[in-house]
């Protein structure tokens, strides 16, 4: 229980903070144009079978689970955020999930594909605002390790997790007219993942 209520306070407290400067660029720019959701991307999709949305977010999901097992094998040694699930078997699967949908999950699509990929596409395009957008996303998930696991690891990590953040942009804007909900289910599911790898303990 306790860990339960630190991952749905930590949920709350990010979700916060990732959001403050969106929703103040929100407030001064856009409040009379469109309501803060819509404008952030967390909107329902249209033209689900048109784009092929479900066979898009099939491959990505499948690439990234591959990815994440490398990655959890880098990271073994590494105290990470699902290390707190380490050895705590199916007890700990309401927490997983709470971190899973809410802690960095929505938080992270907030800021990277919500709110940077669109203010940014806005004025230089997409192109531009998806490769920065990836960029950042890869570098917050492999710089902090560069002194674990060295730089080489580090930056495979940094490379393998921007591909991912590029493709994820991708689906969003092209296949999902601009809802983030298809990347944050991607994004879930690879956090269940993980959280079940370390609570488990299927890697050694």
């Amino acid at each position: 229980m306790d860990l339960l209520m630190k991952k749905l306070t930590n949920s709350i407290i990010q979700i916060i903070i990732f959001s403050i400067i969106p929703f103040l660029w929100w407030l001064i720019t856009s409040r009379k144009k469109m309501n803060f959701f819509e404008w952030i991307g967390l909107k329902k999709v249209n033209n689900i079978k048109e784009n092929k949305l479900f066979a898009w977010i099939f491959s990505v999901l499948v690439l990234f689970l591959i990815i994440s097992v490398f990655i959890l094998y880098s990271l073994k040694n590494v105290n990470v955020a699902s290390s707190e699930f380490t050895g705590l078997g199916i007890k700990s699967l309401p927490s997983i999930l709470i971190y899973a949908i809410f802690n960095t999950s929505l938080p992270e699509e907030i800021l990277f594909r919500g709110f940077l990929l669109k203010r940014i596409g806005n004025k230089f395009g997409f192109i531009v605002s998806n490769g920065i957008q990836s960029l950042l996303f890869g570098c917050i998930h492999g710089i902090m390790f560069f002194s674990a696991i060295g730089i080489l690891k580090s930056m495979l990590i940094i490379l393998f997790t921007g591909i991912i953040g590029w493709i994820m942009g991708y689906i969003n804007e092209k296949k999902a007219n601009g809802s983030i909900l298809p990347s944050w289910f991607i994004h879930v599911v690879a956090n269940i993942f993980s959280g079940i790898f370390y609570a488990f303990q299927l890697i050694e």
